[in-house]
């Protein structure tokens, strides 16, 4: 029996600062970025906004779709287990 979390990534459309962009993710993250949207009661576009905003100051800014899935790793990690 195969694990579903262990798919290859799957491209999407998202719309960020007026302008589309497409962003590859296995579904696992896809589906903690629309809870981290839901819990935060905003669309995914506007948490995706946030994370790229964040990514481009740092000193060596990395691909949106690496910091999306750093910034979800660190966000869940830092919750509590009952609030994930």
């Amino acid at each position: 029996m195969s694990n579903p979390h262990y798919h290859p990534p799957v491209k999407r459309s998202i719309e960020i600062a007026g302008h589309k962009t497409s962003i590859s993710l296995e579904p696992v993250f896809w589906e903690m970025l629309v809870s981290a949207a839901q819990i935060e009661n905003v669309p995914i576009n506007a948490v995706v906004a946030r994370i790229d905003a964040e990514r481009i100051q740092a000193e060596t800014p990395p691909g949106l779709a690496s910091a999306i899935r750093v910034w979800l790793v660190s966000r869940y990690a830092a919750e509590p287990a009952e609030q994930l």
